[in-house]
């Protein structure tokens, strides 16, 4: 998966989710826009969710938090180690 470009984050509520594109996977012929979107909890940790959207489909199906790590660059390493047919598999689980 190729690195995610660097992004500028001017003062922001440490609570608001950060969304984070990937890119656009096929599964059964139909392209899915893939979104991480990341937030901070109470405890300061990092935690993370996939958000997958099928073309001509208003309601995006989303994972539970399954990623989480203890600085947003953790996070976004495990999510960079994957690949797209484990993405195919978490959206296949979602059906």
């Amino acid at each position: 998966m190729p690195p995610q470009t660097l992004r500028t984050v001017l003062a922001r509520d440490s609570r608001e989710p950060v969304l984070l594109d990937l890119p656009t996977i096929t599964y059964a012929g139909q392209s899915l826009a893939v979104t991480l979107i990341l937030r901070l909890d109470e405890h300061r940790i990092w935690r993370g969710r996939l958000q997958f959207l099928a073309d001509g489909v208003d309601v995006p199906r989303e994972t539970f938090e399954i990623f989480c790590g203890a600085r947003e660059q953790d996070l976004w390493d495990s999510v960079q180690s994957l690949r797209e047919h484990h993405f195919r598999d978490l959206y296949r689980s979602l059906e």
